[in-house]
């Protein structure tokens, strides 16, 4: 949040509003690091490693009762107008999406440990590649509300699509392998269950961008991705179209 542009709070709310970014930004950085331990305990069969996802879990959990404790009393005390008020609001949603990400990186790390059981079916190509474009989406739409950026939160909504094309493509993978062998139904059953909960944490970076550009615009595009990605993708080509013919390039609408 630019505490420039909010010149009427005192020092004490501003400092508030600081500890609240940061107990945010330190949040999502964990869950950035819990979905790249869990991958990397899968990819390298380390269950000691995925077995310290959940105990790593509680840090995240802690740090959401420290963010609500946060929101409520600066709703309490310092009763916010409406712009600061739509900022806290925001903060208590983000905070439920970071901590249910927590969740799912323990889900990932439980079947990780049951997979790590079972004799290797595949090496993992597409999987990682969801974490790390899950991974990229958190640290994203966090940025974008800490600097109030609709335009990076786009962005955001749209990148999503890649991680279900991927989610897709693992389906369709582990599919023909447990049609052509029945006997890989229980570790490609769990794989799958892994990719899902890997769509599952790019969702709630998602719905975290939505909600900075609800509270930055005031516009609630839930149910307008598809609209948005096909102005997105127009504008990218025009300004690609643009920069072909050497043209002065305006800024990103």
């Amino acid at each position: 949040m630019d505490l420039n542009r909010h010149p009427h709070l005192s020092s004490e709310f501003e400092g508030e509003l600081s500890e609240l970014r940061a107990k945010l930004l330190l949040m999502a950085s964990k869950v950035e690091q819990l979905i790249a331990t869990v991958i990397e305990a899968l990819v390298e069969r380390d269950s000691t490693k995925a077995e310290s996802i959940i105990v790593r879990d509680k840090e995240v959990d802690a740090l959401e009762k420290e963010v609500d404790e946060l929101c409520i009393r600066i709703l309490a005390l310092r009763q916010p107008a409406a712009t600061d008020l739509r900022h806290i609001t925001t903060a208590l949603k983000v905070v439920t999406d970071l901590e249910r990400m927590g969740d799912l990186c323990v889900n990932i790390a439980k079947a990780a440990i049951e997979i790590n059981r079972e004799p290797r079916l595949k090496p993992y190509v597409d999987i990682p590649n969801m974490a790390a474009a899950a991974r990229d989406m958190v640290r994203r739409s966090l940025d974008a509300f800490v600097r109030e950026d609709p335009e990076l939160a786009k962005e955001v909504v749209v990148s999503d699509r890649l991680v279900d094309q991927l989610n897709d493509r693992v389906f369709q993978e582990l599919l023909t392998y447990m049609i052509e062998s029945p006997n890989t139904i229980g570790v490609a059953t769990r794989l799958l269950f892994v990719a899902r909960h890997l769509e599952r944490i790019a969702d709630h970076a998602t719905n975290v961008a939505e909600q900075v550009i609800f509270m930055v615009m005031g516009d609630d595009i839930r149910h307008q991705k598809a609209k948005l990605r096909a102005e997105m993708q127009a504008e990218a080509e025009r300004r690609a179209a643009l920069s072909r013919e050497g043209g002065t390039l305006p800024p990103m609408k």
